[in-house]
């Protein structure tokens, strides 16, 4: 079993990759916002604080986060897990530990997706999606074979995030950097990141990322 964490910006491709690593090695994705939305609707007592602190439109705190997340190392999957925005600062990272250490688990590695914040923008504001399977397009790099059709599924409910535009991911990339990148010091220093060319292909990533997992 191994418990990793992808870092990057967003628009790296880390949902990508952890996708790619839950249908070929069995891993379970932690994904912050699946579990507190799963949260809601599950019935037990943390679910209940989570559902009344969002039902009030506050944000969700650390401690419930890593409250749900303690939920999810109590019943382990064979192939690990994959963090998934979290953690997101260093407090968070050192509350993750501490769970770790609690729950009789380890961080095996921390994957830093790089990338170039130019190419970055240009990746990121030609991107769309199925809106029915959720496949991965690119007006320059990714287009569909057929214009308005998704190649996987046929469906013509092809989508783009309202903030895939340059200037939101601008404020995404700022937040990120103020926020998020000390992490990438916090985990050499650790010992346990490794980087990885994030605008590589997709294949080439994965391969990256497998030797990385294959070495931990």
């Amino acid at each position: 079993m191994t418990n990793i964490i992808l870092l990057g910006p967003p628009g790296a491709g880390k949902g990508t990759q952890a996708k790619r690593l839950v249908d070929e090695r069995g891993m379970v994705q932690l994904s912050t916002g699946d579990m507190l939305r799963e949260a809601q609707t599950s019935g037990t007592e943390m679910g209940k604080r989570v559902a009344e602190v969002m039902n009030r439109g506050d944000l969700v705190t650390d401690e419930i986060v890593i409250g749900l997340i303690r939920e999810k190392l109590d019943n382990p999957s064979g192939g690990g897990f994959i963090f998934d925005g979290f953690p997101r600062t260093l407090k968070q990272a050192d509350a993750l530990g501490a769970l770790l250490a609690q729950t009789g688990q380890s961080l095996d590695a921390v994957i830093e997706m790089q990338v170039d914040d130019a190419a970055l923008v240009a990746r990121i504001t030609g991107r769309f999606t199925c809106g029915n399977c959720g496949e991965v397009y690119h007006d320059v790099t990714r287009p569909t074979k057929v214009a308005g059709t998704c190649d996987v599924c046929g469906s013509t409910k092809l989508k783009r995030r309202a903030d895939d535009n340059e200037e939101s991911l601008k404020t995404r990339l700022m937040e990120y950097y103020k926020k998020t990148s000390p992490l990438i010091g916090y985990y050499y220093a650790k010992g346990q990141l490794s980087t990885v060319d994030g605008l590589a292909e997709m294949d080439e990533v994965a391969g990256a990322i497998a030797k990385v997992l294959d070495k931990s």
